[in-house]
């Protein structure tokens, strides 16, 4: 099978973050970047595929700066064949601009399957996995948590509120994974090593006119200090006047 996964790269997720002195960005100094987690889960489920299906070809495609081509050598070191950089200088915060670039590099690759992470933890948005997908003109199956393909088609099943839902969908498709699915492996040295001789391309991201930028960003305001009004139901009475008065929440 031929599989392409769209990864990320995205600030550790436990970092301290800094509004940039743009006010557009957060400030990169000393923050870590690495692979998006769910991204992390994409690659793993490709790969696992690979391994089932027989001989096969995994391909890791990002749009970014050329600081992103540390990320899709993390990816060939977890065993992905070959990536693809769709160079992008600034950073995009437009998910459809994304979804543009990324279907202007898959259409022609004939995949049998296209990966996505859930979200990115950047943003959160959840678009450009299935406006891929509507661009490609392909089903789109999204948050799966299981995989499995057979005979030209493939079953998922997708977490939802107290249940699980299954879902079946004919090959080529997109589908978008969820945590829990695979836990993505570490790369080896001799994966490490063997990473840097394998194929990393470099092509312009056909992004087309940006409709969403960022003007602005602030950091949400310190919440107040907690307070200890009391012990026990003695207590009862001020709380509810509290919350009544000051936050207002009955």
């Amino acid at each position: 099978m031929k599989i392409a996964v769209c990864i990320k790269r995205t600030p550790d997720s436990e970092s301290r973050f800094k509004v940039g002195a743009s006010a557009t960005g957060v400030d990169e100094t000393g923050l870590k970047f690495d692979m998006d987690d769910f991204a992390s889960y994409a690659v793993e489920v490709a790969l696992q595929t690979n391994e089932k299906q027989g001989p096969g070809e995994v391909v890791a495609v990002a749009v970014g700066a050329d600081n992103v081509q540390e990320t899709l050598r993390k990816a060939m070191s977890m065993g992905a064949d070959r990536a693809i950089q769709l160079k992008a200088d600034a950073p995009v915060f437009d998910g459809l601009a994304v979804a543009k670039a990324l279907a202007a590099e898959l259409k022609s690759g004939a995949f049998d399957l296209i990966f996505f992470g859930k979200y990115a933890f950047d943003s959160s948005a959840s678009i450009v996995g299935t406006a891929t997908a509507e661009l490609l003109g392909v089903p789109c199956v999204t948050a799966a948590s299981k995989l499995e393909i057979a005979n030209g088609r493939g079953t998922a099943r997708r977490e939802i509120e107290g249940a699980g839902e299954m879902v079946e969908f004919p090959l080529p498709a997109v589908v978008t994974i969820d945590e829990g699915i695979a836990r993505p492996r570490y790369p080896s040295l001799k994966g490490i090593m063997a990473a840097k001789k394998k194929l990393l391309e470099t092509k312009p991201a056909q992004l087309g006119p940006l409709r969403v930028t960022v003007k602005s960003m602030e950091l949400p305001a310190e919440r107040p200090p907690g307070r200890i009004i009391g012990q026990g139901a003695a207590a009862v009475p001020e709380l509810v006047r509290l919350l009544q008065d000051e936050a207002k929440v009955l």
